[in-house]
């Protein structure tokens, strides 16, 4: 099935019906009256979340939804039948726009949530509704009330625990698959991630749900490569895991870039917890590997994990941090603080080794 996460819709609720101008005419009835009846109501709009969707495919083959009219009223008092609701169903964490793309409705976060974005059309009165004192027999009838017709925007954002972030080929999608049922697409060649992709990770006995997206390069906030269009989808999340691949050059440089990118696209991301771990180690000797890891550590602040998919090296240690993090909450500080405990000794370690480093460059 393709990923589609922006679709945009035309609904029109249903026309009330029109009241019936009626009146009763019977044998031995002396006295008739008017006796028409109210139209029925128009059939709302609704939106609903739910489960086992995750893209807004179904609407690439339907853009337009109208809701059913109300049937007219009838004689001897009889009221016409409602018209039929419509209902969009869409996927757990669907935001609704109107027309401007801007002006939100509403955002569906849970499953089974619903929400009307246009109300039918009120049915009109019959004859029968004016009948008074003064006027025994009026020959008139309300028609019914038009319904709401508008254009929408539905945009997803995908609902995960964890977000994988990175530059391309930092081994997102590897690491994706390895930890979960998920197969997206792995290539030797940047963009080969482009879609979002999501796997349910298991660490003893406990599931969350990973979100990975397409790799960030320099300028993506400014549609540089893919562009920065995804990163919507690890808005929700918790906590990100930042990926930084040991082929890198410059480590430190590559966890920098994306990092502006992030807190280029919104603020409130680029200070979501993250944890960072250097990716692909089994590439590198143990020299190679201790300078890149204080390298990265001097980016981030803190001393970052090293994973290879490939071989299982560190990967359990990663997930159960993961794990933890999300465990503990949204809270901001009490998660880092738990992580940084964690691993207290190693990063006062690279701290002051970072500062030994920059000692000797001052004093050269």
């Amino acid at each position: 099935m393709k990923f589609l996460d922006e679709a945009k819709v035309y609904i029109r609720s249903g026309d009330g019906g029109g009241g019936s101008v009626s009146f009763r005419r019977e044998k031995f009835i002396e006295f008739g009256g008017p006796d028409g009846g109210d139209g029925g109501r128009g059939g709302d709009v609704w939106v609903e979340a739910v489960n086992g969707l995750n893209t807004l495919i179904d609407f690439r083959f339907q853009q337009h939804f109208k809701a059913q009219i109300g049937t007219h009223g009838m004689g001897r008092n009889r009221t016409g039948a409602n018209g039929e609701h419509v209902t969009l169903k869409v996927p757990v964490g669907t935001q609704v726009f109107e027309e401007d793309a801007e002006t939100m409705i509403c955002d569906l976060t849970f499953e089974g949530q619903r929400f009307r974005i246009a109300a039918g059309g009120n049915g009109g009165f019959g004859n029968a509704h004016f009948k008074s004192a003064t006027n025994q027999s009026p020959d008139w009838a309300n028609p019914g009330l038009e319904g709401e017709e508008k254009t929408i925007w539905l945009r997803l954002k995908l609902i995960a625990d964890a977000g994988l972030v990175g530059m391309p080929n930092a081994g997102k999608s590897t690491f994706l698959a390895s930890v979960t049922r998920a197969r997206p697409k792995i290539a030797n060649y940047p963009f080969t991630t482009l879609h979002p992709n999501l796997g349910v990770a298991t660490v003893d006995g406990t599931e969350f749900i990973l979100a990975d997206i397409p790799g960030l390069i320099e300028g993506a906030h400014e549609g540089v490569g893919i562009g920065d269009r995804f990163l919507g989808h690890v808005e929700r999340t918790r906590v990100l895991l930042h990926l930084v691949s040991a082929q890198e050059e410059k480590v430190g440089k590559a966890y920098k870039t994306v990092r502006h990118e992030l807190e280029a696209y919104d603020e409130a991301l680029g200070e979501k917890l993250e944890i960072v771990a250097l990716s692909q180690v089994d590439i590198l000797d143990d020299a190679e590997l201790k300078k890149k890891t204080k390298e990265l550590a001097r980016a981030c602040g803190h001393t970052p994990y090293q994973i290879s998919a490939i071989t299982g090296n560190g990967m359990t240690d990663l997930l159960r941090a993961l794990r933890d993090i999300i465990a503990i909450g949204e809270t901001e500080d009490k998660p880092m603080k738990a992580l940084k405990n964690r691993h207290r000794d190693t990063v006062d370690l690279v701290a002051d080794e970072s500062n030994e480093s920059g000692d000797e460059e001052q004093e050269g």
